[in-house]
This record gives structure tokens, sequence and C-alpha cells, in this order.
């Protein structure tokens, strides 16, 4: 499960095909409805993705180059971009989406190896720049299946679904507003534990759909708990 920016490279090009494809079937109204994000539109997740891609390319650059580049200007600036951008035409979103793809490629095309070994600043805080591209590729595949277009954690690439359920499962395992769960998945070959395993209960179902579950994608209707009772109530993603 690498998140090595080289090999993943490759997987963002294919999500990114993927997102531009779902993207392309929309028009205004579709535009317009709402996604699974509270308070945001399909438009708004598209305009989302857009200026990522671009607030990635500064980390990159700043990676490369050594100067001090924000990811974004302000999270003011951030709110602003978003918000003018969602409520475009669809053909504009969509060149949106292809330019700042493009860009991203180009600047991670432009990384010399030292440069991965530089740390960036995000706007949650200092993150290896090794990390950049598999933050790309977890801001798309999630994001997609944000947009309520047919897109689903269970259509996640299986190494994909994979990584994310380690990643967020070892940044709940130091938070101490966790529930204790053992997470069960690949049938009983593989788990993850959070917190104290000896009451916990254990979570089974599919790694996509344990990730998912995880970070408030879905309900986990599909997953069984043992001992039988309700799920754990995860704390919000962050």
């Amino acid at each position: 499960m690498t998140t090595d920016p080289l090999l993943l490279t490759g997987e963002v090009g294919e999500s990114t095909a993927r997102l531009l494809r779902t993207a392309a079937t929309f028009d205004e109204a579709d535009l317009a409805t709402p996604s699974l994000l509270p308070g945001w539109t399909r438009g708004h997740v598209l305009a989302h993705l857009a200026r990522n891609a671009d607030g990635l390319v500064n980390l990159l650059t700043a990676a490369r180059t050594g100067e001090r580049i924000p990811m974004y200007a302000s999270a003011a600036a951030r709110t602003a971009d978003i918000e003018a951008g969602a409520f475009r035409p669809p053909a504009t979103h969509l060149d949106d989406l292809r330019r700042t793809a493009d860009r991203f490629a180009a600047a991670v095309t432009a990384m010399p190896v030292e440069a991965w070994g530089a740390t960036v600043e995000t706007r949650r805080g200092p993150w290896p720049a090794a990390m950049l591209v598999w933050g790309r590729l977890r801001e798309i595949e999630v994001h997609h299946v944000d947009l309520a277009a047919g897109y689903r954690p269970a259509d996640w690439p299986e190494a994909f679904g994979h990584r994310l359920l380690h990643e967020v499962a070892t940044g709940l395992a130091g938070r101490a507003d966790a529930p204790p769960m053992v997470l069960r998945f690949d049938g009983s070959r593989h788990e993850l534990a959070i917190g104290d395993r000896s009451a916990a209960p254990t979570v089974t179902g599919a790694a996509p759909e344990l990730a998912a579950w995880l970070i408030g994608r879905n309900a986990g209707t599909v997953l069984t708990v043992t001992p039988d009772g309700p799920l754990p109530t995860p704390p919000d993603w962050i």
C-alpha cells in the first residue's frame, strides 16, 4: 500500500479521468443539485477540486524551489474562490477541472527526486511533500463520491480503499474522542484496532465500506458488529 508519489501518479491520472467522465454528464440543473456535503452543491464540489489542484501546485512549487508558498492565500480566499466558482456553466467547470489537473501533473513531473523530501505547509499544518500526490488522489476519490452521481465507495480501486482505511484508522488510534473498536476486513484475515481492544466491538466489512463509514460517507448499513449491537460513532474526520 505505497504512498510513493511516483508510483501513485498513474492512479491520480486514472482517478481524474473517471471524475471528468462524471462531470461531463452534468447540465446546469445537475450542478445545482445538493452534494453529499452539507451546504454544497455539486458545483461547489467541482470548484473545490479545481482549486485544490491549484493549491497543491503551490505546495509542489514550494517544495521544488524552497520558497515559502502557501497552499491558499488565506482560508477566506479559499472559501470565496469555491463560492465564486460553484455556479459556472458546465463547460467552464469541465475546462477548469482539466486545466488544473494538467497543471498538477506538470508540477509533479517537474519535481526533482530530492524535493520530495521537503516539508510543506498545508492549511492544516506541515506535511511531507512526498504525500502530496496521495493527498490529491484522496481528494478526487472521496469527493467523486460526494457528487452523489452514482460513484460509490464500492467503486474505489481496491488499493485506494485499503490505503484510506489504514490512514484513517491510524489517525483515529491517536484521538481520545475515538471509541474503541476492532476493524476486520478482507474476510477475517486482517484487523486494525483503535483504542483498547479488550472490550471493543468488532466491525466487519469490505475495506472501502469501512473507510467510507469512518469518514462519514455512508451509514455503515452493510457492516456487521460483533457482539451484536449498534455501530460505534466515529468522530468527525479531520
